[in-house]
């Protein structure tokens, strides 16, 4: 069960990609006392070699930072939900090999987004649906010969892009946990990545789910989630600067107390946290130096919630893991 904070705040590292090294984002960390990153899927990460791995592995174990998750930053493990059975089988590549790279780097959780449907073709949605729980199945075996204590799966804030009612999140996990129950030594759990910026609305901009209505009905199953402001619509996400509280709609403050009102609820003792920063536009000299200031601050209004002033100084969880 997490502590009287509930989380330990980390940092997802997709603003840095094809801007600014892993050794530069670890610098960063290291001066907010951050010990856990979430590694964000890049192109490169799908071919490239080991010793690349290694070499990242090494250098932020000398920065103190520990590689607790990898997850996709670019939806591009969707072709479960195509129809389509080369894209099928690229998903299918695409995920054993995201696995094998979480643990190489020591990594507890692998996941990311389940995918999506065409809005052209919607009659695709329930056949999707089983041919990713099919994976999923065999994935969960996978997963637990590499070593991993779970995979992950983010609830979005699309009707396209599943899960994102309560009704489907409970489905596709009930069952998911049912598998897992009826192969305990076999396979490890599916979990879910929450994220406090995603709810629901409708084509019209009506919202059906609210953000917290999800996060908190995801608790159950939730091993990690993310931290991101948005507006009322769940259009554009950002940060916690003052100026992005002012106009967000995510309080921090409300979230702590949804995390510490559910703390005997979640499936594992070690709740993890990220930013998940867009960052400013990449690619322009008056631009790309403005990320650091911005992840600052929001690490600031962050850990100004979600730390124990007595965790101030050194960091990093004392209690052991669940059993899952």
């Amino acid at each position: 069960m997490p502590d009287a904070f509930g989380v330990e705040v980390g940092i997802k590292s997709d603003p840095i990609e094809y801007r600014y090294s892993f050794e530069w984002l670890f610098r960063l960390m290291g001066r907010h006392g951050i010990r856990i990153m979430q590694l964000g899927s890049f192109h490169e990460l799908y071919s490239v070699e080991e010793g690349y791995l290694d070499g990242l592995r090494e250098l932020g174990a000398r920065y103190g930072v520990r590689v607790k998750s990898c997850f996709t930053a670019h939806r591009e493990l969707g072709g479960f939900f195509t129809g389509n059975r080369f894209l099928e089988k690229a998903a299918r590549s695409s995920y054993e090999r995201l696995i094998r790279v979480g643990a190489a780097l020591g990594a507890d959780f692998v996941g990311g987004s389940a995918g999506f449907v065409y809005r052209d073709r919607p009659e695709l949605r329930e056949t999707g649906m089983s041919r990713y729980l099919a994976h999923m199945r065999e994935l969960m075996e996978l997963a637990r010969q590499s070593g991993l204590r779970g995979l992950v799966v983010e609830v979005m804030s699309s009707s396209f892009e599943p899960p994102s009612t309560p009704r489907e999140i409970a489905s596709m996990m009930e069952e998911l946990s049912a598998h897992h129950r009826s192969h305990p030594s076999s396979t490890v759990p599916v979990y879910l990545c929450g994220d406090v910026s995603h709810g629901l609305c409708d084509a019209s901009m009506r919202v059906l789910h609210g953000n917290m209505e999800l996060f908190e009905l995801s608790v159950p199953w939730m091993a990690e989630f993310h931290f991101k402001n948005t507006d009322a619509a769940f259009n554009s996400t950002f940060g916690f600067s003052a100026q992005e509280r002012s106009r967000g709609i995510v309080r921090l403050e409300e979230l702590r107390a949804v995390i510490e009102r559910n703390a005997d609820r979640f499936p594992v003792s070690d709740l993890a946290g990220y930013l998940e920063h867009p960052g400013p536009k990449l690619g322009r000299d008056y631009s790309d130096v403005t990320l650091e200031r911005a992840l600052e601050e929001s690490l600031a209004a962050i850990l100004a919630v979600f730390r124990d002033p007595a965790d101030a100084g050194e960091r990093g969880p004392s209690r052991s893991p669940r059993r899952e």
